[in-house]
């Protein structure tokens, strides 16, 4: 044995005990087995190692072949749709070649472009399009597009993305300020891991295919990040919406910016005026003295960065500036404003409760509802009811919106009163009758220095409810937390500073000439209505509305009071939802209504709101 090991010890060949070693074994000794079996065996290994060797070779050939197909893959693009911007303009100018959007890129911001639509071509409609969170495109139609009314309920029309792939283009709405008809459809799973992201083509849906000669060199989709998305004119000036600036607590100085109205291009020479103010999403900035410079009719209006020499991707547009007009109607005393989302089935409760208190009008900031709101709406209209709905589709803008409300409902409410449509505003001190001057009463009329009354919730939990209450939230959860949270706000729009500030449904005042105060839960609170039966609540997790508030399916801010307690970041009913938040007992306001709205039908016993 040890001259055995001698002898591989002296060899310079490492395969000798592969190739030899068996042979070497069968000489030495013929009549023993040890040399067939060590031969099998070490035949074996060998095989082994050329299978090992293959795969890897094998590995080796796809991961490169991988590689080659995806470089080539962008070259592609880069060279046919993200061409140079002279290149794109120089065969734009060839009536033969379509083209929907013009890019500029001089105007990037971020990898951002602006766009500017021109009319329909063929089959294809003029669009430019939004990147929305949750992969959601929106789609806002050029004001020259004629579209067919789409009341069928069917999708008529698809996006068509730059691999081929479509999905449906369901119709959202009409934007008030620019009426501009907007459709959403879903960015494809096979384009999330490509960059960049190209606007899709709106196609009518029984177009099978495209033909070659109408496809268009298509911009960036526009990231919702960054973008100026609504405008509205005073008599004084102009105010505009712009998404990605601020911060929450960290406002940029007006003097960082400009508004810019009109294309900033070669061919035509933008006009521009200072930003007076720069608070959250709202910017003020000066009217233009519009020259013949800028001939459009429709006027993109943007926001310029001035220290980077930028402007913000937009899709607002200006108009004139509103004068004071004669009233068609007097002025409302108190109005209601709130921020909905698929609220159909508690509108009526809401809006009858509030109408016999007091509150003459309702103003509706559309979330992008797809339930029966409309439907809704126009009964309680036919019903003698004030409601105007406001399509207002731009998501975590719920602060923007309110700002927008205080401008919007000037001229036609005194004081505006900022609840959502789970809230209903309460006194203790409330009996029968009810008087619609109960709430108007406690406006402090007669002391012109209070520009805003702010008043404490009491927090309903789900009451042992399983499922929506068919009666109603007042008659179906009963039972609260002890402690008061937070507050909402009934507020003098004339007192609402110019900045528009406002957080959590209240507004900064001009503190020059009005306070604010605090009003005793003796006299009036909310009865929120926030923890509702597990059925309606897990709805919160689609997207908080507010800007400044992470949604709830972010692992972030665990603590946040707009959290709820013991709630995890996944929809998912905790143990025990139905009787949780239960400290008190409160149905005072159960009892109130019903004397109020409640009576014996053919069908039972019925409150005034059920169906």
């Amino acid at each position: 044995m040890f001259s055995l090991k001698k002898s591989f010890q002296s060899t310079q060949n490492p395969n000798f005990c592969i190739t030899h070693l068996p042979i070497f074994l069968y000489k030495s000794n013929p009549n023993s087995d040890t040399p067939t079996a060590l031969f099998f065996y070490l035949q074996e290994k060998m095989r082994r190692r050329v299978r090992t060797a293959f795969l890897f070779a094998l590995l080796v050939v796809l991961l490169f072949t991988f590689v080659s197909v995806y470089f080539a893959r962008n070259s592609i693009t880069k060279k046919h749709v993200l061409n140079s911007t002279s290149d794109l303009r120089t065969r734009s100018k060839d009536p033969s070649f379509p083209n929907l959007v013009i890019r500029d890129d001089r105007e990037k911001l971020g990898g951002q472009l602006r766009t500017r639509p021109v009319s329909s071509i063929g089959n294809l409609v003029s669009t430019v399009a939004i990147l929305f969170p949750d992969w959601e495109v929106f789609v806002i139609v050029s004001p020259e597009a004629a579209l067919p009314s789409t009341d069928s309920g069917d999708a008529e029309y698809k996006c068509m993305f730059e691999n081929g792939a479509k999905s449906p283009a369901i119709f959202s709405g009409v934007l008030a300020s620019t009426n501009r008809s907007t459709f959403k459809c879903v960015f494809p799973n096979s384009l999330h891991s490509r960059r960049p992201f190209i606007q899709p083509t709106l196609i009518r849906s029984w177009e099978t295919d495209v033909s070659p000669g109408n496809k268009q060199v298509s911009p960036e989709l526009i990231r919702w990040t960054t973008i100026a998305y609504e405008s509205f004119s005073t008599e004084n000036n102009v105010v505009l919406f712009v998404k990605g600036i601020n911060r929450q607590l960290s406002n940029k100085p007006p003097s960082e910016f400009n508004c810019v109205f009109g294309d900033d291009g070669e061919e035509n020479a933008a006009v521009r005026t200072a930003v007076t103010s720069s608070n959250q999403e709202v910017f003020r900035c000066h009217h233009p003295n519009l020259t013949a410079a800028v001939t459009s009719e429709r006027i993109k209006i943007s926001l310029e960065i001035v220290p980077k020499n930028t402007v913000v991707p937009s899709v607002a547009y200006y108009t004139p500036r509103r004068r004071t007009l004669a009233r068609q109607e007097p002025k409302s005393l108190l109005c209601a404003c709130t921020m909905v989302y698929n609220v159909a089935k508690f509108l009526r409760e809401w809006v009858m409760y509030h109408s016999r208190i007091g509150v003459e009008k309702f103003i509706l900031y559309d979330n992008g509802s797809d339930d029966e709101l409309a439907k809704v709406v126009d009964e309680l209209n036919q019903e003698g009811f004030n409601v105007t709905t406001l399509f207002w589709i731009w998501p975590k803008t719920q602060e923007a919106g309110f700002s927008h409300a205080a401008l919007y409902a000037n001229q036609s409410c005194t004081w505006m009163m900022y609840v959502d449509v789970d809230e209903f505003v309460f006194s203790p001190t409330w009996q029968s009758p009810s008087s619609s001057k109960l709430l108007t009463s406690l406006l402090p009329i007669s002391d012109r220095s209070i520009g805003q009354l702010q008043i404490r919730c009491n927090e309903f939990g789900p009451s042992n409810q399983t499922s929506h209450p068919v009666e109603g939230v007042t008659q179906g959860y009963t039972c609260r937390r002890k402690v008061d949270e937070r507050h909402k706000s009934i507020v003098l729009l004339d007192a609402v500073n110019s900045s528009l500030e406002n957080a959590i449904h209240h507004f900064e005042v001009k503190k020059s000439f009005y306070r604010s105060i605090l009003v005793s839960t003796e006299d009036v609170v909310v009865n929120h209505y926030k923890y509702q039966a597990w059925s309606e609540f897990r709805t919160k997790f689609r997207r908080r509305v507010s800007a400044y508030v992470v949604d709830w399916t972010q692992a972030v801010n665990p603590t946040s009071k707009d959290r709820t307690p013991g709630l995890g970041f996944e929809p998912i009913e905790p143990e025990g939802w139905a009787k949780k938040f239960c400290e008190v007992r409160d149905d005072r306001l159960k009892l109130l209504t019903q004397d109020w709205f409640g009576s014996n039908t053919s069908h039972g016993y019925q409150m005034a709101w059920q169906r």
